[in-house]
């Protein structure tokens, strides 16, 4: 019978999704990983097998925690373009003011490891599909409302939005100016009128 673990799962988790995000997939080591989590070296082996395996694992926990909570907005009911617009101003609000400038983590790794690793690769694309699809169900609501032309595809605007703000990000860790990021956020959303 297999000894039941001493940690909560969930925490260790969250503990390596931070030292990714701040260090990079590369740059982290496994003691940093074991230090963060505070688990023994084996323990992290029979529970996450490697530290790619552990990286997979907390991109999940990451699409399941932060990226879930980032879109809820956009996917509540009767939310359209002003929460829309709502969404995109504090997405630039919240980057220019990270003290860290570790920008996104979904982002920093599509950057480091998508074209490297197939596995990765999808999980990062399935990432930014949700984030995508919550932009079409409120393009969608919009254009129902009628503020957004029919004549706008909003598939494409969703992918244009998602990949906008994955720009934003990963500009807003060289020039964090608050003044610049907000306007380049006002010339995103002009793709809506």
């Amino acid at each position: 019978m297999a000894r039941p673990k001493a940690f909560d799962q969930e925490t260790v988790l969250s503990k390596a999704m931070e030292v990714f995000w701040e260090k990079g997939y590369e740059a982290t080591s496994m003691q940093d990983l074991v230090a963060a989590m505070g688990i023994h070296r084996g323990s992290l082996y029979d529970t996450f097998q490697d530290k790619r395996h552990l990286f997979l694992a907390a991109i999940a926990y990451y699409n399941t925690t932060v990226t879930k909570a980032a879109i809820a907005p956009l996917q509540a009911p009767g939310a359209s373009r002003s929460v829309i617009e709502q969404h995109i101003i504090a997405f630039a609000e919240q980057a220019a003011t990270d003290p860290h400038r570790r920008g996104c983590l979904m982002t920093n790794s599509i950057i480091e490891l998508a074209t490297q690793d197939p596995e990765v690769a999808i999980a990062l694309r399935r990432s930014l599909r949700s984030v995508e699809d919550a932009f079409y169900r409120a393009l969608g609501r919009a254009q129902d409302n009628g503020e957004i032309s029919p004549d706008k595809d909003i598939r494409a605007l969703a992918q244009y939005l998602t990949s906008s703000l994955q720009g934003l990000r990963v500009m807003s860790k060289v020039n964090p100016d608050r003044e610049a990021l907000r306007q380049t956020a006002q010339l995103i959303l002009q793709v809506l009128d």
